[in-house]
């Protein structure tokens, strides 16, 4: 088995070298990561230059790009043998609910996915003690699984891992996505030149983080485990909004 890591934090971030050691044994294990810290980049791809590749002494390689740059190239072109897998992260901090709109790690996965690869994006839910060791024995467990897992077309796994000791997770729980709450107003600052510059504000608490949801989950204890089906169609709109445009035929207008 090939796989790919990847993710978010950057080339250097100790998670990435947590999961690097974890999967040891598993098969063959490469590193595309970006240069620095591409945290909240999205699926963003980069378009208006050429990217610059860079292998490091312990074989890792890193991209002047964001994380999607880095799957796309890995699987496309930097290496001739083709992979099984992506695994990305571990990221270090959740990707719960409405973050893994603009997580990196997340997309790094999709990509991943996208171009034919299951794909796992696996993030610690950071309380400050760092157990990346543990999160990475959690995508070990979930690869060396004797039954394989058919996701289906763009799907992916969002895994969120609980800032514990291996030994004190309560288990693993099947997750839907929660939702936040509205994030922080942005916190404006001046720079040392006298400009005003702003931060984007922090993450709102979980609005939507009761039974079920990946919030309610880690907050337990449990490793929770959400199937992510990237296609955004509103299935469940489309026969009222055909009526709704049916009818701007009647009239000529309508109200949105």
């Amino acid at each position: 088995m090939r796989i790919l890591l990847s993710n978010d934090d950057g080339v250097h971030s100790p998670g990435l070298v947590a999961l690097f050691e974890g999967l040891k044994g598993l098969g063959d294990l490469e590193v595309v990561a970006p240069d620095r810290d591409h945290s909240g980049a999205s699926n963003s791809l980069t378009l208006n230059r050429p990217l610059t590749v860079e292998q490091h002494p312990n074989g890792f390689r890193s991209v002047d790009g964001t994380p999607t740059d880095c799957v796309h190239l890995a699987v496309n072109g930097l290496f001739d043998q083709p992979f099984d897998r992506v695994v990305s992260g571990i990221n270090t901090h959740a990707n719960l609910g409405d973050d893994i709109i603009y997580s990196g790690t997340v997309a790094a996965a999709t990509e991943g996915r996208h171009l034919g690869l299951p794909a796992i994006a696996v993030s610690l839910v950071n309380n400050g003690h760092f157990h990346y060791e543990t999160a990475a024995r959690v995508v070990r467990h979930l690869l060396e699984s004797a039954r394989p897992l058919a996701l289906g077309p763009r799907s992916i796994l969002n895994v969120n891992v609980p800032d514990l000791p291996w030994n004190e997770l309560n288990g693993f729980r099947v997750t839907r996505l929660g939702h936040r709450e509205r994030a922080e107003g942005a916190v404006p600052m001046t720079c040392p030149r006298g400009k005003e510059r702003y931060w984007i504000g922090a993450a709102g608490a979980g609005g939507d983080a009761g039974p079920g949801t990946d919030f309610q989950a880690v907050r337990e204890g449990y490793v929770s485990i959400t199937p992510v089906h990237i296609d955004m169609t509103r299935h469940d709109a489309m026969a009222s909004l055909r009526e709704w445009v049916e009818g701007l035929g009647d009239s000529g207008e309508a109200e949105v």
